[in-house]
């Protein structure tokens, strides 16, 4: 299997898987009455005027889009760290970025005065976190596989002082062997 090279082309597969799941656990919550609004109808509240129209289909495509288009973004800044931070621990590493910028956006869309239909309850706002926990662990997970290897072999910005052990992935690659 051919491995993905670029970055962008990367983070935009990484980033449309991760929203696949993201928005599969966003819709289980609204179905189960977890969560009082989708996160698509909350993106298409920062767009649209009335609740009306954000009920609306379009009004539901514009907020799939949007929420489609921010993942993968975020799959960027994922990728981003990556590439420099290595894929050891890629599941805790997913792990942060999901939540840490689900918080992020989550934030920023609660704070603008034009968004009508964000939520304010508790539980909405869990399943927001779940589904991007889910997110940034699918979409870190897809980039590790997906990648080529050699948009992780980034040299260490501090590489004058010497290691004293060796990675996860270089202990993976290169074994140490067993004292006879």
């Amino acid at each position: 299997m051919n491995k993905i090279k670029d970055r962008v082309t990367l983070s935009i597969l990484a980033g449309g898987v991760g929203t696949l799941f993201m928005m599969t656990i966003d819709e289980i919550s609204s179905r189960l009455g977890i969560s009082k609004r989708s996160y698509r109808t909350t993106a298409a509240g920062v767009w649209l005027a009335s609740r009306r129209q954000v009920e609306s289909w379009p009004g539901q495509l514009l907020g799939t889009i949007m929420n489609i288009g921010l993942s993968m973004v975020g799959a960027f800044g994922l990728i981003s760290l990556l590439t420099k931070h290595g894929r050891d621990k890629i599941v805790l590493k997913g792990l942060f970025f999901g939540t840490s910028f689900g918080a992020l956006i989550n934030a920023v869309l609660s704070g603008l005065v034009s968004n009508k239909v964000k939520p304010k309850d508790a539980a909405s706002n869990l399943s927001y976190l779940l589904s991007n926990a889910v997110f940034g662990v699918t979409a870190a997970i897809v980039a590790s596989k997906m990648g080529h290897d050699s948009l992780f072999d980034a040299q260490p910005h501090n590489d004058w002082v010497k290691p004293t052990e060796k990675t996860t992935e270089e202990l993976k690659l290169h074994p140490p062997i067993a004292a006879k």
